[in-house]
């Protein structure tokens, strides 16, 4: 009797690839691109760049959906939804992703809750320069009580990490738990100094000066002044509880991370990476206001999201913004500059990721691109001088991995084969 062999999982955290790519595909609407001004070609060199990135094999689900000047030339995903994780046997039920299907795009969020808070202080309820106290006054505590919402907004706030016993699925919703955590905290340095990513605590801070300036939670600000105004099913902090069903998975997957970049992961996350990704899955997740990690939305809607923004502030029909408030949540606050968590340099504005000439999220030569990274193989981005924007969703959570250039050669690759507007024909 020939004894049997237990399935072992994938030392490198790999899933199990398709043997017909094109069965596991699923395309949504797209026009013809010579209507947005690009070939056929062009967009199928992006889409090999996306299947390319797929085929590391550690990403279960990707979505890539391309705007120009407004036409969709690309809106595509490939893998499943669900089952096919590398933990998960080949008889697994597996669901296929489709570009609707809705995914977390953890800290993408960021930039959201930013263009938020900048779209409040056009209508006058706050000042990026107002201090945090003026609206949580307990904030004062351990000597932070000058800092600024705009330290917040561009991660000089000092407070990059809390206690991981704060993270409490079971009290989310009621927020009390992080804000009073984060505001008992001891700054690390001065307010206002060094450049440390805030993984978590900047978007809470953010949040619950939201809340308290408006009288309405961050959820509700959001869909009332932009994403019912346009039209949009997804792209809000959690989802309701009958909608937990229909979002895709996240996957812990890539090899396991040891000494040094597992403590860095931790003390950016506040947590492990495999909790956190167990975590993200959770309906007590799902459903809760985090105000850094929880938007849900498909790469179809984090595309147009960012559309609104690389229009100006309007779109179809719609202002939510004027091109100078826009303009001014874009004035570099960082370039070149070690952040402290992450350990390396990014280009930011008050509160989004801004791209670069060399060293650039978006690909060379994109230094107008603006958007986020989000845990850590998702991009949401717009670049007003090529006319694009672009959602980007993996479900893979895999930090470090051979292929990781990939990811990046998705955005050097949009970068690359569409080419620039005049600037007479840029929006703002």
């Amino acid at each position: 009797m020939i004894p049997r062999i237990p399935l072992i999982p994938d030392p490198l955290g790999r899933i199990h690839l398709p043997g017909d790519l094109e069965a596991a595909t699923t395309r949504g609407a797209e026009v013809d691109p010579e209507q947005a001004g690009m070939t056929t070609r062009q967009v199928e060199r992006i889409w090999s760049s996306a299947r390319s990135l797929y085929k590391s094999g550690v990403h279960p689900a990707l979505q890539l959906c391309v705007r120009r000047h407004g036409h969709v030339v690309l809106n595509r995903s490939i893998g499943h939804a669900s089952g096919n994780g590398p933990r998960d046997s080949r008889d697994t039920p597996k669901v296929i992703a489709t570009p609707e299907t809705p995914f977390c795009i953890y800290s993408s969020s960021k930039a959201i809750t930013a263009l938020v808070i900048h779209m409040l202080a056009e209508q006058g309820v706050l000042r990026i320069d107002q201090l945090v106290t003026d609206f949580i006054p307990e904030y004062a505590q351990q000597g932070k009580g000058k800092t600024t919402i705009a330290h917040v907004l561009n991660h000089r706030a000092a407070v990059p990490s809390v206690p991981r016993e704060s993270f409490d699925l079971d009290r989310f919703d009621d927020g009390d738990v992080l804000v009073q955590a984060i505001c008992a905290a001891k700054p690390f340095v001065k307010p206002g100094t060094l450049l440390a990513y805030h993984a978590v605590t900047g978007g809470v801070i953010l949040g619950e000066i939201v809340k308290r300036a408006t009288g309405q939670t961050l959820r509700e600000v959001l869909a009332q002044q932009i994403l019912d105004p346009l039209n949009f099913r997804w792209g809000n902090y959690g989802v309701a509880p009958q909608d937990v069903p229909k979002v895709g998975l996240a996957y812990t997957t890539g090899p396991k991370l040891l000494p040094p970049m597992s403590n860095l992961t931790t003390r950016a996350l506040s947590m492990p990476i495999e909790q956190a990704v167990t975590m993200s899955n959770e309906e007590r997740f799902l459903t809760s206001i985090i105000p850094s990690a929880s938007i849900v939305t498909s790469g179809d809607e984090l595309s147009r999201f960012f559309e609104v923004f690389r229009c100006g502030g309007e779109l179809d029909g719609v202002r939510v913004m004027r091109p100078e408030t826009l303009r001014f949540a874009l004035t570099e606050q960082a370039r070149l500059e070690i952040d402290l968590t992450l350990g390396f340099p990014i280009r930011y504005s008050y509160g989004l990721m801004l791209g670069a000439k060399v060293v650039s999220l978006y690909g060379l030569d994109t230094d107008l691109a603006f958007g986020h990274l989000g845990l850590i193989n998702i991009m949401g981005w717009a670049d007003p001088e090529r006319g694009i924007s672009v959602g980007l969703i993996t479900s893979g959570k895999a930090i470090i991995y051979p292929e990781v250039y990939r990811f990046y050669g998705v955005g050097q690759t949009i970068a690359t084969e569409v080419p620039k507007v005049p600037i007479e024909d840029r929006p703002f």
